[in-house]
C-alpha cells in the first residue's frame, strides 16, 4: 500500500513498533524528511531526519527502553498517544508517562509534540 494511503493510526502504530524494536531506519521511515519534533509547549527538539537520527540513536542505546501504549485517540490526521515509557536515566531505571501528539499527513509524521511526566522509580522490575 502506498504511504499516502496509510491511516494516521497505522503510521503511529508503526512508529511505536519501530521504537520498541529500536530500529532506527524503520522509525525514521515513519517521519517526513522535514518533520519537526517539539517538547511541549514549543521547544524544538529535532528538525529533519539528521537531527532526529542523532537523538534516537542515543535513546535506542538504552538497554531497557520500552514504550507501552496506554491509550490512543485519533481525530482526522492527529493522533494522540498516552504512553508509559521505561528509560535508563542517570539516576537508574525509571518510568514516566508521556503524551505524544502526531500530525500525520500523506502517510508520514509531519510533526510530533511530546509532554513528559516526572520520572519515577520503575515498579516491578
Amino acid at each position: 500500500m502506498p504511504a499516502t494511503h496509510l491511516s494516521p493510526e497505522f503510521v503511529a502504530q508503526r512508529q511505536l513498533e519501530a521504537y520498541n524494536a529500536r530500529d532506527v531506519e524503520a522509525w525514521l521511515s515513519t517521519y517526513a524528511e522535514d518533520a519537526v519534533q517539539y517538547l511541549y509547549p514549543g521547544t524544538v527538539l529535532a528538525r529533519g531526519h539528521a537531527e532526529m537520527r542523532a537523538r534516537i540513536v542515543e535513546r535506542f542505546a538504552e538497554p531497557d527502553l520500552h514504550a507501552q501504549l496506554l491509550y490512543r485517540s485519533v481525530i482526522g490526521e492527529m493522533v494522540c498517544d498516552h504512553e508509559l515509557v521505561t528509560r535508563n536515566l542517570s539516576e537508574g531505571l525509571r518510568e514516566l508517562e508521556m503524551q505524544a501528539i502526531y500530525q500525520i499527513h500523506g502517510g508520514l509524521i509531519r510533526s510530533a509534540m511530546f509532554y513528559f511526566g516526572s520520572p519515577r522509580l520503575r515498579v516491578g522490575h
